[in-house]
């Protein structure tokens, strides 16, 4: 059985639990990313049942510190950390001590019940990678951070039974927002975000009749809105806007989401 869990999703902080199940074992949990504050994701741990210190692992996808928070404390409550090694030399470069088990794009990654997929995205990062997960049956596919859906990046999520996607903005409201040039700039070059429009393009391409469970992800709070992600998520579906799910910064609105 695999299910996942948003705990938080956005520029104050990310972070996604992922749980698989093999027979009558113990779960296998495995934390995407880190981000926003300590107290809030112990807090948003803990009603799901699960101690920070009972981790398999957390996976941290590049250096951002909307994804790297609470890396440090969670090492130094034995959760082994895994990143690529340019994530893990831009980590120590930030004073982040310890060890970091790097892994590689194509890297096959069995931890306990699950299996991690590290993929490469364009990303103004070092290394930066996102992943498909999977129990061996069912398939969850992550991408954020990401600007734009390479040919390589579509084989990798292709098949998945659910998708975390990132929506970061509206283009509209982008341009006319606050943010200094440099950065609009930086948010919709083909290394920064994707937006509404090029997520629902890259929905389009990678669905299938088994595609059941989709979240926008990573939504700006100043240039989105849930419900324009929502809204183009469900054109390129052909599906109504209620079966679109939108993370926020306090995580999606379900505790759990089945595979």
């Amino acid at each position: 059985m695999l299910r996942f869990a948003s705990l938080g999703s956005g520029s104050s902080g990310n972070a996604t639990l992922v749980e698989a199940r093999s027979g009558a074992g113990a779960p296998t949990r495995v934390l995407i990313d880190c981000g926003g504050g300590w107290r809030a994701l112990q807090a948003a741990l803990a009603e799901r049942g699960v101690a920070p210190d009972a981790l398999a692992a957390v996976f941290i996808t590049h250096e951002h510190r909307d994804h790297t928070a609470n890396a440090q404390r969670l090492h130094a409550a034995g959760v082994p950390v895994y990143a690529s090694a340019g994530t893990r030399e831009a980590l120590h470069a930030a004073g982040f001590a310890g060890d970091v088990r790097a892994v590689r794009d194509g890297q096959d990654l069995p931890i306990g019940a699950l299996l991690l997929q590290p993929f490469t995205v364009p990303h103004d990062a070092r290394e930066p990678l996102q992943l498909r997960c999977s129990d061996g049956a069912r398939h969850l596919g992550v991408m954020t951070d990401c600007g734009h859906l390479t040919a390589h990046a579509a084989r990798s999520l292709a098949g998945c039974h659910a998708l975390m996607l990132e929506a970061n903005h509206d283009p509209d409201m982008l341009a006319a927002g606050r943010y200094p040039a440099f950065l609009k700039r930086r948010i919709a070059g083909a290394h920064g975000h994707l937006s509404n429009a090029q997520a629902a393009a890259a929905l389009a391409q990678l669905a299938h009749d088994a595609l059941h469970t989709v979240i926008a992800a990573h939504l700006s709070e100043q240039n989105n809105l849930p419900e324009l992600a929502r809204a183009a998520f469900a054109r390129a579906l052909g599906c109504k806007e209620d079966d679109i799910i939108a993370a926020t910064r306090h995580g999606a609105p379900a505790e759990w989401y089945g595979v």
